[in-house]
């Protein structure tokens, strides 16, 4: 573990565990690193090493007051593989992480990068356009907004309890520790930070970053998805990004990572050996 201080004195927190061939692990919003954790660990023991790192403004990073958008998140990230100085690593973003991921692929290239994958993630484009129609409406966003503004410790709960994991589905079977786990998080992060990210998250256009593209790319999409929708999302992605693999896990939430990690781990090691 350590930190490294980038040009504008924001602290980024990174984990690196394990000996062998990289991956390294973008995680969502409002997350930190430790959502990675049971897939570090797993991919650990497979002989790989596994570097994952805070998004500033989140986790043990820095709370700076600027840089909440995707072109600083690339370039913190893009910093961090530089001062390890990694090569032929597997690069894969969660949710806003995929996001994260794409546009470093669109300023910085795939020279560090053999692999990369896009997992519940929110490329090409969340907000609803006239170039994209099929988007969603701004009010969704203004009522995440709404919400965090009002109460960030309920909404957290709220977002954890109900569509993330898609506990608000009948018959699901919530985890109090999981839930806890999520709003844990979400608290260690900065409150002007995560309400930015917001925007970043849901009005940032991906679309020519995916074209850059070009080594092997998975993208795993549960069809539940209650957070980022499959077809405005995944299924999209896959039609831009050219050889990717798209693999759809039915009846699966956003938080698949968590929900269905067992057959997570083996399809991305999988991805990993191929």
């Amino acid at each position: 573990m350590g930190t490294i201080t980038m040009e504008d004195g924001t602290q980024i927190y990174y984990k690196d565990w394990g000996e062998g061939d990289v991956v390294v692990l973008s995680h969502g919003w409002p997350l930190n690193s430790d959502s990675w954790e049971s897939l570090m660990y797993f991919l650990t023991t497979q002989g790989y090493r596994v570097i994952a790192h805070d998004r500033r403004g989140h986790g043990r990073s820095s709370q700076p007051s600027e840089g909440n958008e995707m072109n600083t998140y690339a370039d913190d990230l893009a910093a961090v593989l530089d001062h390890l100085d990694v090569s032929e690593a597997s690069l894969f973003g969660f949710s806003t992480g995929g996001g994260e991921v794409a546009r470093y692929i669109g300023r910085h290239g795939t020279k560090r990068l053999k692999k990369a994958g896009l997992i519940s993630a929110i490329p090409p484009l969340m907000l609803k356009t006239e170039q994209n129609p099929d988007g969603v409406s701004m009010e969704v966003f203004d009522g995440l907004r709404a919400g965090q503004l009002a109460n960030r410790s309920q909404f957290y709960r709220d977002v954890a309890s109900g569509p993330f994991y898609g506990y608000n589905r009948p018959g699901a079977k919530p985890s109090q520790g999981l839930i806890d786990f999520w709003w844990l998080q979400g608290m260690t992060a900065g409150h002007k930070n995560t309400f930015e990210c917001i925007k970043a998250f849901s009005e940032t256009d991906f679309t020519e970053d995916l074209k850059r593209f070009n080594v092997p790319t998975l993208i795993i999409h549960g069809d539940d998805d209650q957070i980022v929708p499959i077809d405005r999302s995944a299924r999209a992605s896959a039609k831009m990004i050219a050889g990717s693999k798209l693999i759809v896990y039915e009846g699966a939430p956003h938080g698949l990572t968590d929900t269905h990690k067992d057959r997570f781990h083996v399809d991305l090691l999988a991805f990993l050996k191929t």
